[in-house]
């Protein structure tokens, strides 16, 4: 009798923690309304949550990274990306903050290309150039969304189709973003698209970082690391000139850990251009397919940590030179000029009309396929 009660107590057991695991499961992404746009469209609002308590929140509009709550060295939560409260705010007022950009991350130059001997003329939205997908880009889309969870992460699976001729693109592209946040505190975006006729696809995120919080201020006090021996200058409009530059010697120099703020205001052509840092960089691959380190960001102030990996050939390093002071976001905050800092995972921006720089082309039996890792942490004050 004693050992049948032993098996009971044992079963009872068992079936507590099960259903705790699963009921955690079952609680690591939850939606709810986020409101409505002006014209109709209803929007909603996927929380992930992990055991560590780290939290992202992401639109079905345009894939919007709306806020993410990370951990400090002291065990504080913040906020961490630049956004908004209101939703018609990131058609309106938006400068891409959290988005995901399609077709064509970055600028084309003149919003024309060749492919297969036909040019095509693009939306222009940048002066005379393209910009991030055109006026009606994916991050003004409603897309359609699909949440799902297991034992040691969540994720949110986002689709669209875009049709032959959107904003001046060829074929129609079948489009799917997946989130995932696991327990490890690595948020992993997976992109993959497909087209029934010849086009040129690059598609990233645009998350403004900063990792002092949402609402803190300058980022320039951040260590930047980006693992790039070479960079692509830009002329006046950022448009690349096409040339493979080395950074060695110029500001653009990031192999070893420096402030974000040493250089930037140095008299640098480039940095005139982009009014502080605004290029592609090169990054150093070992394995074209790989995904491996990009970047890396600490702040002193509260030993957060991004790194960023990635099987994409450059990254876009981006100070917010464009914030102005004319947008207010999440709770009353006026952001700034150099308020948040971006790292668009991408092919060079401009590569249709470079035929040295990785190829965008799609055609139709092949299947666009790209990882983006951005990994959260911690450090301890830095002894010097």
């Amino acid at each position: 009798m004693k050992k049948i009660n032993q098996l009971i107590f044992i079963t009872i057991i068992s079936f507590l923690v099960v259903s705790c695991m699963n009921n955690e499961t079952i609680n690591r992404i939850s939606a709810t309304s986020f409101g409505q746009l002006d014209d109709g469209r209803k929007v909603q609002v996927f929380t992930i949550k992990n055991i560590q308590g780290t939290t992202i929140r992401i639109l079905d509009l345009g894939g919007m990274i709306v806020d993410l709550e990370t951990t400090d060295r002291d065990g504080n939560f913040d906020d961490i990306t630049l956004g908004f409260n209101n939703p018609e705010q990131y058609l309106t007022d938006s400068p891409y903050m959290g988005a995901l950009i399609g077709r064509y991350g970055n600028r084309i130059a003149k919003g024309k290309f060749s492919l297969d001997g036909e040019e095509y003329t693009l939306a222009v939205n940048n002066g005379e150039n393209a910009l991030h997908g055109g006026i009606i880009g994916f991050d003004k889309k409603i897309w359609q969304a699909v949440p799902s969870s297991n034992d040691t992460s969540a994720s949110l699976s986002l689709s669209l189709i875009s049709e032959d001729g959107e904003e001046g693109y060829p074929g129609r592209l079948s489009a799917q973003v997946t989130y995932d946040l696991d327990d490890d505190n690595r948020l992993t975006i997976e992109y993959s698209a497909t087209t029934d006729k010849a086009t040129i696809v690059n598609l990233t995120q645009h998350a403004y970082f900063n990792l002092n919080g949402h609402n803190a201020g300058s980022i320039l006090d951040h260590t930047m690391m980006i693992n790039a021996d070479n960079y692509t200058p830009v002329n006046e409009a950022l448009i690349p000139t096409g040339e493979i530059s080395p950074v060695a010697g110029t500001p653009m120099d990031f192999t070893n850990p420096k402030s974000i703020g040493r250089d930037i205001n140095l008299d640098h052509q480039q940095l005139k251009y982009g009014l502080g840092y605004d290029h592609n960089w090169v990054l150093n691959k070992t394995e074209n397919e790989d995904v491996e380190l990009a970047a890396s960001v600490y702040s002193t102030s509260t030993g957060r940590t991004l790194k960023a990996y990635t099987d994409q050939p450059g990254v876009q390093f981006y100070t917010s030179n464009f914030l102005d002071g004319s947008f207010t976001g999440k709770e009353n905050t006026v952001y700034q000029k150099r308020d948040g800092f971006c790292l668009e995972t991408q092919h060079f921006p401009d590569s249709p009309n470079h035929p040295n720089f990785p190829s965008t082309i799609l055609r139709p039996g092949e299947q666009y396929r790209t990882q983006t890792i951005f990994e959260f942490g911690t450090m301890p004050i830095e002894i010097e």
